[in-house]
């Protein structure tokens, strides 16, 4: 990594910005409580990276969830206008900046039929914050998936508990607990294997990313967010699974392929398709949450924290990418500056 002088150091603010979020955990409860009573249904509503930041809790729903739980690209939701949607509905709602104007409008609208609509977003100043009942901030621009997916987490988990779904609640707090450390610990053991990566694949025109589960969110920001929004790189996601049925005829020895891997259920898939690239690329990259140690994090909560940690690196990854490329992350052709 001596070769790259440019490449930014991880933020000393991290585990300051994680622990400020984890400690808003009784505001949390006392929010979520609120919200339930009553609920029939929660809808999970953001673009871009805030969409993909409701994939995990989405997947824990799917699994654990007795009330329906429905995840949505903000624009599909607002011309959709789900006949589901009412007063007892309970919105979730996710904008960084809190300007995605799809996003204001969703929770605006949400609000007018008297759901309860729960933000999350950098502070209370943003536009979206003004349209949301309540809203849970992180105050960073620089470390923002981590604070954020746990926020998110810690209100979905809330809201499980309060409408009666079946989990071991302390030791999914142990979990919590413990990610502002363990997180930080893991980007320290991640740099070697995240700078070979940038190194390896930074300069190819394409490169097919994969994930699954709860983890899809991790892949696919990748791919849409850091490759193509903020290096200008051609690339393709795919559920990792759907892969195997017809994309998988494109990869030849030199195809770069780059696979995200976690610990919950979906990782037999991962297993499955990384079997079939080795055999047939030599370009495949693995970013693989157990290479992680992860203290305090109990084993059998790997599964569920590991989806917020391969978001974590995936961004100290397009980090490196920076580096290696010299494009910097921030440097857009239209986002922020044209009308679209």
């Amino acid at each position: 990594m001596t070769n790259y002088p440019n490449l930014v150091s991880p933020d000393v603010d991290f585990r300051r910005v994680i622990e400020a979020a984890l400690a808003q955990k009784e505001r949390v409860a006392q929010v979520a409580k609120a919200a339930a009573s009553g609920a029939r249904n929660i809808f999970l509503i953001g673009c871009g990276g805030s969409y993909n930041d409701f994939s995990a809790v989405a997947y824990r729903c799917d699994r654990s969830s007795k009330i329906p739980t429905f995840h949505f690209n903000s624009e599909e939701f607002n011309r959709r206008s789900p006949v589901l949607l009412g007063k007892d509905s309970i919105v979730l709602v996710a904008s960084h900046n809190g300007t995605t104007k799809e996003t204001i409008e969703a929770a605006r609208h949400c609000r007018a039929v008297g759901a309860r609509v729960i933000g999350f977003t950098k502070n209370e100043t943003t536009p979206l914050a003004a349209e949301c009942d309540e809203v849970f901030i992180y105050n960073s621009d620089r470390t923002i998936l981590a604070p954020k997916q746990l926020l998110i987490g810690m209100t979905v988990t809330a809201l499980l508990k309060e409408t009666g779904a079946d989990l071991d609640y302390a030791v999914i707090d142990q979990a919590y607990a413990a990610v502002p450390a363990a997180f930080e610990k893991a980007i320290e053991e991640a740099e070697a294997n995240l700078h070979e990566t940038a190194v390896a694949l930074g300069g190819e025109a394409l490169t097919y990313v994969l994930s699954a589960g709860p983890n899809q969110g991790a892949g696919y920001g990748f791919a849409m967010c850091y490759l193509m929004e903020m290096q200008w790189k051609h690339a393709s996601w795919f559920n990792a699974n759907e892969f195997l049925h017809g994309a998988f005829e494109v990869v030849q020895p030199d195809t770069p392929v780059l696979l995200f891997k976690g610990e919950d259920d979906t990782r037999a898939i991962i297993d499955r398709v990384e079997t079939f690239l080795n055999k047939n690329t030599q370009r495949l990259r693995v970013v693989d949450s157990k290479d992680y140690s992860l203290p305090g994090v109990p084993a059998s909560m790997r599964g569920e924290i590991t989806p917020l940690l391969l978001s974590t690196l995936s961004r100290r990854l397009a980090e490196h990418y920076q580096a290696v490329t010299g494009h910097d992350l921030t440097d857009r052709r239209y986002m922020f500056k044209t009308t679209y």
